[in-house]
Formats: structure tokens, C-alpha cells, sequence
């Protein structure tokens, strides 16, 4: 079972049928939930799996798999970070369980994939502000997510 098969799981039952109320657009809130969910490795019995840098450490070899690890890996680094395509994130994280993650946040798989490609690869950067993987897990997450809706 993949990264998102087990966040997409995780999200699912967590939230069961109540809609999420968007922060600031549609799903946003759920985007922040799934980025988190990304970063920590928060899926199966919540985020101190792994403290954090399994779920990190997982989802760039994710991007590595899918020949992506040059991208992945320019958001860990210092320098710029390169972007990444909705099409290239579906290749990653597979079709249907994006189609079942946007479905669950009330957008489309291309407006999921779009916020995602936009988000993600600032998101990382955040996690990894010394061009590394953090030894000692990512601290605060919200603090590290907070400013992405603002931008």
C-alpha cells in the first residue's frame, strides 16, 4: 500500500461524511489536512508515526520512484525549487486516488493536482528550511504550513 493509499484511507475514516469547512477556498482546508498528512506520515496511527520523518522521508522516495527525485530533490535543498505538474503528481500518487481525494474535498482531480503542484514542493522547502531532512522530526507543522493559504 502506497503513501497516499494509506492518507487517503486515513482521511477517509477520519472525517467519515461531514464536509469540511474551507479556510480560504474550496478545500483548502482538507489541502492543509493532506499536506500535513504528506509531510508527517499521518495516516495510519496518526502523526507521531515515525516522528515525522517517515512520512517526509517516504513521500521523496515516492518522487524518486516515479523519476522525480530531481524536483523532490531541489525542495529539500537550499536552492530554488523546481516545479512539478498536476499530470507528474497523478503519475506519482496514481489517478484514482487522486480522483478519490478530490472527490472527498469537493474540487476536481485537476483543480487537487493544481493546488497540490503548487503547494507541495513550498511545503517541503518549509520542512527542510537547512536543505536537509530534519533529524529530530518536523516540529511544528502548522507553523511550517501556516503561511501557504496566505500566499
Amino acid at each position: 500500500m502506497g503513501l497516499l493509499d494509506q492518507i487517503v484511507g486515513g482521511l477517509l475514516a477520519g472525517q467519515g461524511s461531514q464536509a469540511a469547512a474551507p479556510a480560504a477556498g474550496p478545500g483548502s482546508l482538507d489541502l492543509m489536512q493532506l499536506l500535513t498528512a504528506l509531510l508527517a506520515g499521518g495516516a495510519q496511527g496518526g502523526m507521531a508515526q515515525g516522528g515525522g520523518l517517515g512520512g517526509l522521508g517516504a513521500l521523496l522516495e515516492q518522487f524518486r520512484a516515479a523519476g522525480l527525485g530531481e524536483q523532490a530533490d531541489s525542495w529539500v535543498s537550499s536552492g530554488p525549487n523546481l516545479p512539478v505538474s498536476a499530470e507528474q503528481l497523478q503519475g506519482v500518487f496514481g489517478q484514482d486516488r487522486m480522483g478519490q481525494l478530490a472527490e472527498r474535498m469537493g474540487l476536481s482531480t485537476g483543480d487537487l493536482g493544481a493546488q497540490l503542484a503548487q503547494m507541495l514542493p513550498q511545503a517541503v522547502d518549509r520542512a527542510t528550511p537547512q536543505g536537509r531532512l530534519p533529524e529530530g522530526g518536523l516540529g511544528d507543522l502548522g507553523s511550517i504550513l501556516g503561511g501557504l493559504l496566505a500566499r
